[in-house]
């Protein structure tokens, strides 16, 4: 009999381990509802979360919207399409993978923009109802290559902008060894060449994205917390995104038709035209590191329907190009350097503060509908195109396992 009793306590606690895990709450939302934030597939458990949403967004009065004439537009409908997958390798460990589409006739932009490919490990799930999570993610910007306009204004020139110039031409001249007679005719021969270069050196412009891409590799890294209580789910994450800089990117090079009267009426394009620029070019963008955060509540009214609310932050750093890859001639070098130092640090980085709230049905024990809005605030620097006075979207998820 002592025996016995021996062999049960020793079997309860080797099994100990193996009952936390599974430990039962409230409609087992921690397994079976696909909307709580803690959500977890079992083990050889596949599940599927297709979000369809419109989105409706009122520009903001930035320099880059400004530049495009776009300030205070209103965008709608944008379609935004995202796919979650994943699957479940044992109970604390699931592999997962996401794709978000996105369309925006306004302004002509559209592709993937956003994609992830990874793994969660739960590191604990305690019988008070606490998890841990932390989990790791390849960030999929490099599927894409990074796709834009940059549109080109040559500058005007001053007098004093003119005088530097042809000082500048003369001085080269004399350094070349022209005879001091043959100087002022040498001058004049290079000097709209020079001029041209000038103007094109110190010119302005925007890119106009074609796509959402950032066209860069990268990894995201990340922990999530939370706990049950009863009906109730609280949760909290952070995590960091670093990316790799590379010149997975093509740049269209368009110059304004505007005519320069320093440049007896010439236009940026027909100083482009005549100094052979490329049409396009490819440029090196710099790493960067980026942050999102955020809180959510999950309540289970009962078997069928739940609701959910969340908080969202997301750092998007500012952009910058390294250097332009694409090699151009002897006559464009120094243009090509002032646009590297131009776009050296692109200014374009913005903080969006999203809210959101969901309501859910559990049809089946393998289907489930959602429906969710979100609202976003954000703080955009002076050359982001994605500063917004509003941004709104309103969906439809429908999630399946089996």
């Amino acid at each position: 009999m002592k025996k016995t009793l021996k062999l049960a306590a020793a079997a309860a606690v080797i099994a100990t381990p193996a009952i936390a895990d599974t430990i039962p709450v409230p409609y087992n939302t921690l397994n079976t509802n696909m909307e709580n934030p803690l959500y977890m597939p079992g083990a050889r458990v596949f599940y599927s979360k297709l979000s369809n949403g419109l989105m409706l967004k009122v520009a903001d009065d930035s320099d880059a919207h400004k530049d495009k004439h776009h300030d205070g537009e209103i965008e709608f409908p944008i379609i935004r399409i995202q796919e979650e997958m994943g699957v479940g390798l044992t109970d604390r460990l699931a592999a997962h993978f996401s794709v978000q589409y996105t369309h925006d006739d306004d302004i002509s932009r559209t592709g993937l923009s956003a994609g992830r490919l990874g793994m969660t490990y739960r590191l604990l799930n305690l019988y008070n109802g606490f998890v841990w999570d932390i989990y790791g993610d390849l960030h999929l910007g490099g599927l894409g290559e990074m796709r834009g306009q940059y549109n080109i204004a040559g500058a005007e020139l001053s007098d004093a902008d003119m005088a530097a110039v042809q000082a500048g031409v003369t001085q080269a001249a004399i350094a070349a060894g022209v005879p001091m007679a043959q100087v002022p005719a040498v001058v004049a021969a290079n000097m709209p060449k020079a001029m041209a270069g000038a103007s094109l050196a110190n010119a302005s412009g925007y890119i106009d994205y074609d796509n959402y891409s950032n066209g860069m590799w990268g990894f995201h890294v990340g922990t999530k917390v939370g706990k049950v209580w009863d009906k109730l789910t609280t949760s909290a994450f952070v995590e960091v995104l670093r990316t790799f800089g590379d010149d997975n990117s093509t740049i269209r090079l368009v110059g304004s038709n505007a005519p320069i009267k320093s440049l007896s009426n010439n236009s940026t394009a027909a100083l482009m035209a005549a100094a052979y620029a490329p049409a396009e070019v490819n440029a090196k963008f710099k790493s960067t590191t980026e942050v999102n955060a955020g809180a959510n509540m999950f309540y289970q009214w009962t078997s069928k329907w739940s609701s959910g609310a969340w908080f969202r932050y997301e750092h998007h750093a500012d952009q910058g190009i390294d250097k332009i890859t694409t090699k151009v001639s002897s006559d464009l070098e120094q243009v090509k350097k002032a646009l590297e130092q131009k776009l050296s640090d692109m200014n374009d980085g913005f903080d969006d503060y999203i809210i959101g709230l969901s309501l859910a049905h559990q049809f089946t024990d393998h289907a489930q509908i959602a429906m969710y809005g979100e609202y976003t605030f954000d703080t955009a620097h002076p050359r982001s195109q994605n500063g917004t006075d509003a941004k709104v979207e309103a969906g439809v998820r429908v999630n399946f396992k089996f």
